[in-house]
């Protein structure tokens, strides 16, 4: 783990971010004061491994460019720092001429002192210029992933390392969730449309009610069974932190900005994480386990006619969140832990699913390692995902400057832990996939009866939809 300037480590996160600069969009200054996203030390000193990472994902080789941008900053940093200190000298000997009466030396003196004060005014501007440059190219730089995740392109280079239940046999032909009358009629696009336009829905009664009830179920499984501490926070924020999580620059498109600046959350990702943004916090606070049920906005940009049937890319949806943050050490223990949670949430829902490791053509850009849950659809006859559980290391810590100060006193940077877990009713960012979510599975399935806790608003829905089989067969 690559150590940042000051001798901080940055923290590990648990993260699924692609960045790419999002042209026409202004950085604010105060991004760019932030550190860059990878330690720059670690490329100086191993450029070959940093192309070689990049090369697993498909990306040419950028460390003589990155290099080439840091050792220009680096040579007008040095350059004003020299011409400070001639400037200090020539200043002191200017009193010194005076006083002995040396005009000509004088007049030399005071404009060479003239003469670098705008020199360091120039170097700095360039040396400034010189690291804007390299913060807007290690933007678009993705993470690197880990030794033992997978090489391939797409999701075909994807590995099964875990498989849970088996596909159910129906006697029948599973439908879609829109394609269940009962719930079809509780299911009013035509309504929203006429109150907000296309991508959004009106749920009412049973649908409403279980909808309700599994945002419930999985609060309490992660509270209760889990240990996560639920969290309510804004969903509009400060720009500096979608910048911070990484939602800024690349999701600049698909998300709504208001007139006064602010961001409307496509995740709760993004506050849950940025809890610790510039932040240094006690080692004895950590893992910090949260969970927040919120609602999300996207604006899904170019994704015009794609998944259009049913409750798939919504511009409004509601989604289960989880984010850990911890120390490097613990990052790997943390990411088993927290994969862990979310195939527990499929487990308690009785549905078959498989847990697969995404390669690095199909991995998000932030994440070092990728695990994605895949649900089986029997209306669609294949699994799809509903869950990724990514681990990042330092990349989002070092954007928020997130550090923590260990036991032993010295100080160290953060390594926030975030996880996308289950989630409901709406298609996930990244590795080109459009799943259906949440309930929709349990429809799909025809509701049988669920293991594990169950509350009345689930028992009722359940009896609902075995009372009209008929209609839904």
């Amino acid at each position: 783990m690559g150590m940042n300037a000051g001798g901080c480590q940055p923290l590990g996160l648990l993260l699924r971010v692609h960045l790419k600069l999002h042209i026409g969009h202004i950085m604010p200054d105060i991004i760019r004061k932030a550190p860059i996203m990878h330690d720059i030390r670690t490329i100086r000193e191993n450029p070959a491994a940093f192309d070689a990472a990049l090369a697993r994902r498909g990306i040419a080789g950028l460390s003589a460019q990155v290099l080439a941008l840091d050792e220009s900053r680096r040579a007008r940093i040095l350059a004003a720092e020299l011409a400070q200190a001639e400037q200090n000298k020539a200043s002191k000997d200017v009193g010194a001429a005076k006083a002995a009466g040396n005009d000509v030396e004088f007049e030399r003196l005071r404009a060479l002192v003239a003469d670098k004060k705008a020199e360091i005014a120039r170097l700095n501007d360039e040396a400034k210029a010189q690291d804007a440059a390299l913060t807007d190219l290690l933007l678009t730089v993705p993470n690197l992933p880990y030794d033992d995740v997978p090489t391939g392109t797409d999701e075909h280079g994807n590995v099964e390392i875990r498989r849970h239940g088996a596909a159910r046999n129906f006697s029948f032909a599973p439908k879609e969730h829109y394609d269940i009358k009962a719930v079809a009629a509780q299911m009013d696009f035509a309504t929203a449309a006429k109150l907000s336009g296309a991508r959004f829905v009106v749920l009412t009664g049973a649908t409403a009610r279980v909808h309700r009830a599994l945002a419930q179920f999985m609060l309490d499984t992660h509270v209760d069974d889990h240990g996560l501490s639920e969290t309510i926070t804004p969903v509009l924020v400060r720009p500096e932190m979608m910048y911070g999580t990484g939602q800024l620059p690349k999701f600049g498109e698909d998300s709504y900005e208001t007139t006064n600046g602010w961001w409307l959350i496509p995740t709760a990702e993004v506050t849950l994480t940025n809890m610790v943004n510039g932040d240094t916090v006690d080692e004895a606070t950590l893992p910090r386990r949260y969970v927040a049920h919120t609602n999300c906005f996207r604006s899904e940009a170019g994704s015009a006619g794609r998944d259009t049937a049913g409750m798939l890319r919504q511009h409004q949806f509601e989604k289960v969140e989880m984010v850990s943050i911890t120390t490097p050490d613990q990052s790997e223990a943390e990411h088993k832990r927290m994969t862990e949670c979310a195939q527990n949430i499929l487990e308690k829902l009785g549905l078959a699913y498989r847990t697969m490791v995404l390669c690095t053509g199909d991995m998000g850009a932030g994440a070092r390692r990728t695990h994605d849950l895949e649900v089986w659809l029997p209306g669609q006859n294949t699994y799809r995902e509903i869950s990724s559980v990514s681990t990042c290391g330092d990349y989002q810590a070092r954007r928020m400057n997130a550090r923590f100060k260990p036991k032993s006193g010295a100080r160290i940077c953060t390594h926030p832990e975030r996880l996308r877990p289950c989630r409901r009713a709406h298609p996930d960012r990244g590795a080109g996939k459009r799943p259906e979510r949440g309930w929709v599975r349990h429809l799909a399935r025809r509701f049988a009866p669920l293991s594990g806790r169950q509350n009345n608003d689930q028992c009722r829905w359940a009896a609902y939809l075995r009372s009209n089989r008929g209609a839904q067969a």
